[in-house]
């Protein structure tokens, strides 16, 4: 089934798969792997044609590739990662869309980290192969010298520290075995029978939304909506609370697709829902980045939709530095993607929950390796309500081969994720 993000339609994704080979101090070496889908609707949403998105992707990958493999500094994988995301990466993008063509649109910020993220989790996979440690358990003073002072500040209003801590202060070290999974309904999505139009696959997978329900136990929904058109959103956001009620789906929330410029249109809708749609209402249990990606040029005061459900930056999140602006923009909580990058989403994630910001973690459709890293960290980063997962809705097949050792990660059941599986130094991939 194609996926809408925005204004377009993603029907296929390329994915990056890195290995890092990595040496400690006693000379012992090993390797860690990190893979990301290129979503390159979602990192770069224009007018610019596909193709010359797509391959700026490709071309940046081996761009990084070749200036990273003379890196050559020893450190702890999270000093590594900000050495190269938060200090050269930037540089690395000024220099890459220097060489295009004159007069072509540059390479977005968002872009240049998810090419640079299977890199990072691969440092971070290889830290913890080269120690003998699963990765979560390295992120604690017995292997980070540094701390969080030495990546992150606090906001000037809070009386938040960061000498002493590290970033296992804030993670959850003992998660447990099973957790909700979100399922995403594109606005695309047929959702019941009715809706089909005979062009649908027949591939032994469910198709429209109530089937997926009901085969998956699912009790999350994430509500892809248009973010332009007033009355389809209501009507949809009705329809969904409609079957979620039939079926005793307890929670929902709604992505209005970064189209949004007004906060009124966010507000309006929740306000026709709570007077008309009691029981919709009362199940959304957060509202995910409704506005423009690019926050420092779109400073919107976003309080008004705050006050009414919880408001959660996704695609504006790119590090902790947005997070702060979010939050002093009136934002509440934070969505957390591997895709930009492991050490990025460790350090956004340190300075939401220092400040009292909720968290969760959000997919990007991803696949095979790439689906491993992302539930470990909507494991251990002590979520609202789980992760949300919908590779296994788009392109299940593409991840049979490592569903062999780990099932439950790569299919539902009972609306969560078994990842019990997920054993072993490094994040556990079992390759």
């Amino acid at each position: 089934m194609p996926l809408k993000f925005g204004t377009e339609i993603l029907s296929s994704v390329t994915c990056a798969r890195v290995k890092v080979t990595v040496q400690n101090k006693l000379g012992e070496q090993s390797y860690g792997w990190g893979e990301t889908p290129l979503s390159v609707q979602w990192v770069w949403p224009t007018d610019t044609e596909y193709s010359i998105r797509y391959d700026s992707l490709l071309e940046f990958c081996e761009f990084i590739k070749i200036r990273w493999q003379s890196f050559d500094s020893f450190g702890h994988c999270i000093e590594i990662g900000h050495e190269l995301i938060m200090k050269d990466l930037p540089e690395a993008l000024k220099q890459f869309n220097l060489c295009k063509i004159v007069d072509s649109e540059p390479m977005p910020w968002l872009a240049a980290l998810v090419c640079a993220s299977p890199f990072d989790i691969a440092i971070h996979d290889a830290f913890g192969m080269v120690n003998n440690v699963p990765i979560y358990h390295a992120y604690g003073k017995e292997f980070l010298s540094s701390d969080l002072a030495s990546f992150i500040d606090p906001a000037e209003d809070s009386a938040v520290q960061f000498n002493g801590r590290h970033p296992s202060d804030f993670l959850e070290l003992n998660p447990p075995s099973e957790i909700p999974v979100w399922h995403l309904v594109g606005g695309l999505d047929p959702l019941e029978q009715e809706d089909l139009t005979g062009g649908e696959p027949n591939d032994g997978y469910p198709v429209y939304l109530r089937e997926w329900i009901e085969r998956d136990g699912l009790n999350c929904l994430k509500i892809k909506l248009r973010g332009n058109d007033a009355e389809w959103d209501y009507e949809r956001l009705v329809r969904i609370g409609t079957i979620s009620q039939d079926l005793g789906v307890e929670y929902l929330t709604t992505d209005f697709n970064c189209t949004v410029t007004d906060p009124a249109y966010v507000n309006e809708i929740l306000d026709r829902l709570k007077l008309e749609k009691l029981e919709t209402f009362r199940r959304i249990l957060y509202v995910e980045q409704p506005f423009p990606y690019d926050l420092e040029k779109n400073r919107i005061a976003v309080h008004s939709v705050a006050e009414r459900k919880p408001l959660f930056m996704d695609e504006s999140a790119h590090d902790w530095k947005h997070v702060r602006l979010g939050r002093e923009l009136g934002w509440t909580g934070v969505a957390l993607k591997t895709c930009k990058t492991q050490t990025g989403a460790l350090l956004s994630l340190c300075w939401a929950r220092a400040h009292g910001m909720d968290l969760m973690v959000q997919d990007l459709t991803n696949p095979m390796l790439a689906q491993i890293p992302h539930v470990l960290l909507g494991a251990h980063a002590g979520t609202i309500m789980g992760v949300e997962s919908n590779g296994m809705q788009f392109y299940p097949d593409a991840s049979l081969q490592e569903a062999k050792l780990h099932p439950g990660v790569y299919k539902r059941n009972r609306g969560m994720l078994d990842i019990s599986t997920i054993k072993g130094n490094g994040f556990g991939y079992g390759i």
